[in-house]
């Protein structure tokens, strides 16, 4: 079943049950006012029924044209949801920098935060990186720069203006687009592999290499085709000079790369959950999974510190466009924070990862907040922010703007629930009886500083009355505005970054991305706040320029001889092959890698 299939089948529910709940009370109405029109026929007033009538009728007319309004609201507000999908940094060695938004000040990268569309990431001499999106691995080598260009459902796009990158992609839907920009071509993923690309110092070399995959190179006015078992090379940047040769023996970094392939691929956690939920991969190192008659397949961590309780041990960060959202300290502490629910089992914490589907929504905290941002609890430590980890089957109602749609989906696709009990939480105000909010030294609570600054939580807890805090109102809103350091987060300035010309240099694409930033300014703008009604206001709009750091890939011209003398490059390269490409493992030795 493919991923958008999935969610889509929610959709389609919630239609169903509105649909099957709606039109007998509408037919109920239609009836009765039938009714009274037979009767006002045989009766006197008749001009003044008419009148009746037609005011009723204007009135009917009114509703529709705002019903049809509504819906025209609800489809603006569904392409306005953030995407269900997220980078996250697993893994660092040596100095890597990170800049939020692609702006602004350059930091310490810290591992577990989620990226996502506009961030840069710069990996010094001597240094080397590891991001995953679902079950793509994308590492990241000495000198090297690369730009998350677009992140959402169907795209993933990446810049590398220097540098090596090496991606395994192990799953592609048909509607997905994998596209790697550098400074003289496009990169685009046709087939799940592994797939590594080097740029030279200057930008006017790229060569890609395919262990397993395909891909299609788009660039100089050409494109060119690059299959398991080919080093490709291409050198220029108005016109593309295009040279075949065989996959060379692994360097050091090819090895590392591969080792941590393998570990990945003998993760036993795929048995329980999707392989396309980020950080997947570390929770067979860290804990133990077991079984709850209640629950299901559930996992806890092996060890935890004193006082541990979940979202306690981490700070809080401005990401765009779900606004605040968690960042754990334990290397293994992101899908448990991003995926499922939290359960007290016991004496202990169990994560609860809730039914297995292909792709399950990205939530920024599965959290409920207790009183709302910068509320006054008065029990001593005047304004502050406090909040719990929802339990299994509870509703996740988002703080940041988000269509009905979207509310459905990053629900039913992290707790056992379905869409009748979503949207009746959703549309009404009722009280809920959370059950993690009774949890002792369950629910964790700061000051508004701690809060907004990306402070260690677990450092600057609030000592608050228990008993209050469980019986605390919960709130839907969050209006609490970031702060600068809100958005960079909790990583000290950067030391090293890329220099001026390999941060500004431009790269070719084939595909648009979106120019949405993670900047100061421009996060500001999410926040999610209610109304009388309890329905959220959408942010405000803003003209988006193009992107900078993009240039079109240049249309591709028909030209016979290229054609040619590309039959005869590949005729060439085939004949000195010494054997077909494996269909696993690491690529042959065959000769040294010269980079």
């Amino acid at each position: 079943m493919k991923t958008h299939k999935v969610l889509a089948a929610g959709v389609i529910l919630a239609g169903l049950l509105l649909t099957l709940s709606t039109p007998p009370k509408m037919a109920a109405q239609d009836s009765a006012e039938a009714q009274q029109a037979d009767l006002g026929q045989n009766q006197p007033g008749q001009n003044q029924q008419d009148q009746d009538q037609q005011g009723q009728a204007q009135q009917n007319q009114d509703q529709q044209s705002q019903g049809q309004q509504d819906l025209g609201q609800q489809d603006q507000d569904q392409a306005q949801d953030p995407p269900g999908r997220v980078g996250r940094l697993d893994f660092t060695s040596g100095s890597i920098s990170f800049q939020p938004g692609g702006q602004g000040d350059w930091v310490a990268a810290v591992v577990n935060r989620p990226l996502t569309t506009g961030d840069n990431l710069w990996a010094d001499k001597d240094s080397r990186a590891e991001l995953q999106i679902g079950s793509t691995s994308i590492r990241m080598n000495s000198e090297t720069s690369v730009t998350l260009l677009d992140i959402d459902d169907v795209n993933t796009q990446v810049r590398l203006s220097m540098g090596t990158m090496i991606v395994r992609v192990r799953h592609l839907d048909d509607e997905d687009h994998f596209e790697i920009d550098t400074p003289n071509l496009a990169f685009v993923v046709q087939r799940p592999g592994e797939y590594r690309l080097d740029v030279n110092a200057d930008g006017t070399q790229t060569e890609a290499t395919v262990w397993h995959g395909r891909g299609e190179v788009t660039g100089g006015g050409a494109s060119y085709v690059v299959v398991a078992g080919q080093e490709a090379s291409f050198a220029g940047t108005d016109q593309l000079d295009h040279q075949i040769n065989q996959v060379p023996a692994n360097d050091d970094f090819d090895a590392w790369a591969f080792d941590r392939d393998q570990h990945e691929d003998s993760a036993e956690s795929s048995n329980y959950i999707s392989t396309e939920m980020t950080g997947y991969q570390d929770l067979d190192e860290y804990g133990k999974w077991s079984y709850e008659g209640d629950y299901g397949p559930v996992w806890a961590p092996a060890a935890v510190p004193y006082g541990w309780a979940p979202y306690r041990f981490g700070h809080w960060v401005f990401v765009a466009p779900w606004g605040w959202t968690w960042v754990e300290n334990e290397p293994w502490g992101f899908a448990p924070f991003h995926y499922g629910r939290w359960a007290f089992i016991g004496a202990s914490w169990f994560w609860v990862p809730g039914p297995v589907v292909v792709r399950p929504v990205f939530a920024p905290a599965l959290v409920a907040f207790v009183g709302g941002g910068g509320f006054g609890l008065g029990v001593g430590f005047g304004a502050g922010v406090a909040w719990f980890p929802l339990g299994p089957r509870e509703v996740f109602v988002p703080w940041y703007h988000t269509s009905r749609v979207y509310v459905n989906n990053v629900n039913i696709t992290n707790t056992h629930i379905n869409v009748t009990e979503v949207t009746r939480l959703y549309n009404t105000n009722v009280r809920v009886n959370y059950v993690n909010q009774h949890v002792a030294n369950g629910v964790t609570a700061v000051s508004r500083d701690t809060f907004v600054n990306a402070r260690a939580v677990n450092s600057n807890l609030a000592h608050v009355d228990a008993k209050q805090l469980a019986e605390a109102p919960v709130s839907r809103s969050l209006p609490v505005p970031p702060e600068k350091a809100s958005v960079l987060g909790a990583g000290r300035p950067a030391s090293v970054k890329p220099p001026a010309a390999i941060e500004n240099r431009q790269v070719v694409a084939v595909h648009t991305p979106s120019t949405r930033s993670g900047s100061f300014a421009r996060n500001a703008v999410n926040i999610r706040t209610e109304t009388v009604t309890g329905r959220p206001v959408p942010p405000a709009s803003a003209n988006e320029p193009g992107h900078s750091l993009v240039r079109p890939a240049p249309p591709v011209q028909e030209n016979p001889q290229r054609q040619q003398s590309e039959q005869q490059k590949f005729s060439r390269w085939q004949q000195q092959r010494p054997n077909p490409a494996p269909r696993s493992g690491p690529p042959p030795k065959t000769e040294k890698r010269n980079r």
